[in-house]
């Protein structure tokens, strides 16, 4: 299924980037679904990604964090597995999952439990981006105090 975004591309600007991470994001979400994965919303500016990573230990995963991108590696070696076999329904394959970030979205924490891996994000916006609240002074009016100011400047 191909995402087609055509129509939106004709009437916005400046959202290019945004139009290609949703198709980008369409075209791999139909193509592989492996390993299984949750997302979840810890709290306002908190998050969370799990995935299911049996039969990995820590040091066969990468994580690697870029700017707006978060890249999750499962490295295994393509050995078949040693044993008499029945079935083999546990998937022992090399993996790369990609997660798109926004802004100010940084890894905080990673854990390995129980073939689990879980990745904690932070939104953490750096304090010269937040609103500041400007206060609001009494008095004379701007123009009055610059006025008295070049006064007393030529007179000194």
């Amino acid at each position: 299924m191909r995402l087609d975004l055509t129509p939106y591309r004709r009437s916005t600007i400046g959202f290019d980037r945004l139009f290609d991470m949703l198709e980008t994001t369409a075209q791999r979400a139909s193509a592989d679904n492996y390993p299984p994965f949750n997302l979840e919303r810890v709290a306002d500016d908190r998050y969370r990604i799990t995935l299911a990573v049996a039969g990995f230990t820590r040091d066969e995963i990468e994580i690697t964090a870029q700017q707006n991108l978060l890249l999750v590696a499962g490295r295994k070696d393509d050995k078949a597995p040693q044993g008499d076999f029945l079935h083999l329904g546990i998937a022992n394959r090399s993996f790369e999952r990609r997660f798109e970030l926004a802004d100010f979205v940084l890894v905080s924490d990673a854990r390995l439990n129980d073939g689990l891996l879980v990745i904690d994000l932070a939104r953490e916006v750096p304090e010269a981006m937040k609103p500041k609240t400007v206060s609001i002074k009494t008095g004379a009016p701007l123009a009055a105090v610059e006025n008295a100011s070049d006064n007393e400047t030529k007179a000194a």
